[in-house]
């Protein structure tokens, strides 16, 4: 394997060969052309297994995004030359941090730059679903509306309700403002409490434990990012101990929720609806879920503008920067730390 002075060296004496995996905006395509040696993916189809491992066997960088599954297999066959994956994205549950690590592979990604953008769409949820906004649309759409009633399609309001919200980072405290505004009252559960004074600009308080926000949320959002831990973090039995007629809101990760217990308590009526904009098996969504007419389906939309999709390959383009030149990458992901 080359030492790092190799590496400098080669890196130093021509551009680095990055391999891009999705299409990306165009002005950062022509970016990354002008600065790299760059094999971009123009038509956006997928890479299969094959082929994300033939190009990680000749590139220095690698640009995935959240749809390339980059396992310790994967990283174990990369090739001798590949030394940066620069993540196109904040979450980095699809790739194996320690496989990485253990070769010697800086890993980076994008923070901060989708928040906003995700706390809207989860806001965009947390009205609708309580207002039974999907279901109003479906019936104008279908020609079944036959005029302003006083007792029909009846939703909830938000003043005084609890919003329960699982994650207290960025985009947990991003929709914690923005609920703040519509007279939500703000209970969250985090790995860590945050400091008093955070906790009151925002106008939230803490509950340790999980458990006990279920049973006292009308709506819950989650924030949290997916790991061994937080898998089927809502089981049968979290979902269970949820509110009658409560509602779920996630824009984090497929993997948090057990899908079936979900289906089977909207189903039963036991929740009132959800918002989803994430799925265990992206892009399949399970028709129960399509066919329930308070359950709002959106296409894993969090991140989808013009300004955050730039600002993440800006970030992307500045970490690789920083390593080409020698210096640590201000994005690098620790494992162990995330």
């Amino acid at each position: 394997m080359p030492t790092n002075a190799e590496q400098v060296t080669r890196r130093i004496e021509g551009k680095p060969r990055v391999v891009v995996t999705r299409h990306l905006m165009p002005s950062v395509e022509a970016r990354m052309k002008e600065l790299f040696d760059c094999v971009l993916n123009m038509d956006d189809t997928p890479l299969n297994r094959e082929q994300l491992g033939k190009a990680m066997q000749d590139c220095d960088i690698l640009v995935p995004t959240v749809t390339d599954e980059i396992d310790a297999d994967l990283i174990g066959q990369a090739g001798d030359r590949l030394r940066l994956i620069a993540n196109f994205g904040a979450g980095t549950d699809h790739i194996d941090l320690a496989a990485a690590a253990h070769r010697k592979i800086v890993v980076t990604n994008t923070p901060g730059v989708f928040t906003d953008d995700t706390a809207d769409i989860a806001m965009e949820m947390i009205i609708g679903v309580p207002r039974r906004v999907r279901e109003g649309v479906g019936l104008v759409r279908r020609g079944e509306w036959t005029g302003w009633a006083p007792s029909r399609l009846l939703g909830r309001k938000l003043g005084g309700k609890v919003l329960g919200i699982v994650g207290m980072g960025r985009i947990g405290q991003a929709v914690a403002h923005r609920a703040k505004a519509f007279g939500l009252e703000i209970a969250y559960h985090n790995r860590k409490q945050l400091p008093e004074a955070v906790e009151r600009m925002l106008g939230v308080r803490y509950v340790a434990d999980l458990d006990a926000l279920l049973a006292e949320a009308d709506i819950l959002s989650l924030h949290c990012p997916h790991t061994t831990d937080t898998t089927h973090l809502l089981d049968e039995r979290r979902i269970a101990l949820m509110k009658p007629g409560s509602a779920l809101i996630n824009t984090a990760r497929g993997e948090l929720v057990d899908q079936e217990a979900l289906i089977s308590a909207l189903k039963r009526g036991h929740l009132a609806g959800a918002g989803l904009d994430v799925y265990p098996d992206e892009p399949q969504v399970d028709h129960r879920l399509l066919e329930h007419p308070n359950v709002m389906t959106l296409p894993h939309i969090g991140s989808a503008t013009i300004e955050g999709r730039e600002a993440s390959g800006e970030k992307v383009i500045a970490n690789i920067r920083f390593w080409v030149d020698g210096h640590r990458p201000p994005d690098q992901v620790l494992e162990g730390l995330v």
